[in-house]
């Protein structure tokens, strides 16, 4: 069956305190998707935050982010007071997300909510029941973290950066209550989202999440899990994640991430990797899994590089990761991150797993070469984007093509200088149009929007991940008009 969804991270939605949650404002999203017609929500890793604020840099792949926890449901339990969060600072502008001003304001208030939660009778073992065992280590970590002024595992004292056993139960007498704040927020994390995705569910919503390849080197996964790394006798990287030089960054990308010691991993039947799978379909409906290449021939930079020029192709675990997860699992929802320059092998292997891959209209309108994005080239096994949260909106790409890429572009679209406000949707309808059978939309390409609301431009810091909808942007006209291109182009039924 022909679908379609609109992307947006739970980040950018509008909300009353500096960045969107799991609020009301959550939920009247889903309704207007479901007005408009809309099958999917896909949605950013949910993961806390490190450092550069991104969802793909997290402290655990097996938390949640608490930014996210809806602090008016906090008000209704009588945790917290609305004086208290209406005399918060979190910014002033509507449109973009202060995350120093989150950082230093909203834990403050959480912690004043915890307290008087546990004033009410609770204890933090009563809410560990709830979590897994890689998010208490998680709860843990983070509490070490803070007792550490912030710094990373890898500087801490020895004896608890290299996990010895006493040092473990000591820390974790010492630290009890610190563990138990992050113990309480984890619990409404869960407790809030399951609500909003059974609310999605119960409206025919289903949620899109991300699955990163890698993992932060600052986080619970790698301290608690050394093995599982290319980490020498001290524990430091031998090699780092990224991507090789090309005609968009002639050093390469230096994403700094461990990588997986793949053979221990098979060794152990992928059994980390089984959990991390498990924990991805608890929280989203359909996983897309990211840099789906470094499953096949990963790219492997020295540490301590100053950028990816230096790097080598390495072998991944290829088909053998995604049978042995078929065979713990079944078949899984999965779409396949296929993005970037392809091999032979990345793309037998994606034939191999029977996974969608993506088709982003973005990448397709190069007038020196037949792409495998242009529309006539796709296949119903696949996902058609306009863009996705590292691509620039439709407007700004459309207007900051070259010339003859631009005049290529109108040639296919029979467009000849098309009016600026019909722009996105020439591409939107375009998208509809393909045969692919899921279509997914970035909300800033049906709201027209500019550079100014691009999610996230790669390898640049400081102003990525900020974009948030305005009170009332998203009017019903525009729904109305993405739901008549829905029925119209076959993409959904009453």
């Amino acid at each position: 069956m022909r679908e379609c969804g609109m992307l947006l991270p739970v980040s950018s939605l509008s909300s009353k305190y500096g960045i969107g949650a799991f609020s009301k404002e959550a939920y009247e999203f889903l309704d207007q998707l479901q007005r408009a017609g809309q099958k999917y929500w896909q949605i950013l890793p949910l993961g806390p935050t490190g450092y550069g604020d991104s969802p793909y840099q997290s402290f655990s792949a097996f938390a949640g982010n608490p930014y996210f926890i809806d602090l008016t449901e906090l008000i209704k339990e009588g945790l917290l007071t609305e004086e208290e969060c209406d005399s918060t600072d979190f910014g002033g502008d509507p449109r973009y997300i202060d995350y120093e001003k989150l950082y230093h304001n909203r834990f403050p208030l959480l912690k004043k909510a915890y307290a008087r939660w546990k004033e009410g009778g609770h204890t933090s073992a009563e809410a560990m029941e709830s979590l897994g065992e890689e998010t208490k280590l998680y709860c843990f970590y983070m509490a070490l973290k803070d007792h550490f002024q912030g710094k990373s595992w890898i500087e801490w004292e020895e004896d608890i950066r290299l996990r010895n056993p006493e040092a473990v139960v000591r820390y974790e007498k010492e630290l009890e209550g610190e563990i138990g704040f992050y113990v309480f927020l984890q619990m409404k994390f869960t407790e809030e989202w399951n609500r909003l995705k059974s609310y999605a569910g119960d409206r025919g919503i289903g949620i899109i999440g991300d699955m990163p390849i890698y993992v932060a080197f600052d986080s619970a996964d790698t301290w608690s899990h050394p093995e599982l790394f290319q980490f020498d006798e001290d524990r430091n990287p031998i090699a780092v994640a990224g991507c090789p030089p090309d005609g968009f960054s002639p050093t390469g990308q230096l994403w700094g991430n461990p990588l997986y010691r793949w053979g221990y991993h098979k060794e152990t039947g992928y059994a980390w990797w089984k959990k991390r799978m498990e924990y991805s379909f608890l929280l989203y409906d359909v996983v897309r899994v990211d840099h789906f290449r470094g499953f096949d021939e990963y790219y492997s930079i020295p540490a301590g590089s100053e950028n990816a020029i230096g790097g080598a192709w390495e072998k991944g675990p290829g088909i053998d990761f995604f049978e042995e997860m078929k065979k713990a699992f079944g078949e899984l929802d999965i779409i396949a991150e296929d993005l970037g320059f392809l091999t032979p092998s990345v793309k037998n292997l994606l034939k191999e797993t029977g996974y969608p891959g993506m088709k982003v209209l973005e990448f397709a309108f190069n007038s020196w070469e037949e792409s495998d994005y242009l529309p006539h080239n796709h296949t119903q096994n696949s996902v058609v984007y306009t863009g996705t949260h590292d691509n620039d909106t439709l407007k700004s790409w459309y207007y900051s093509l070259s010339q003859e890429d631009r005049r290529f572009a109108d040639n296919y679209m029979n467009t000849t200088n098309p009016l600026e406000e019909q722009v996105s949707w020439n591409y939107i309808r375009l998208a509809l149009q393909s045969v692919a059978r899921l279509a997914i939309i970035p909300v800033q390409d049906y709201l027209g929007l500019g550079c100014e609301a691009r999610i996230n431009e790669p390898s640049t810091l400081g102003k990525n991940w900020r974009f948030r909808l305005l009170p009332g942007e998203l009017t019903e006209d525009i729904l109305n008009k993405c739901r008549e291109l829905t029925f119209l182009y076959g993409r959904g039924k009453d």
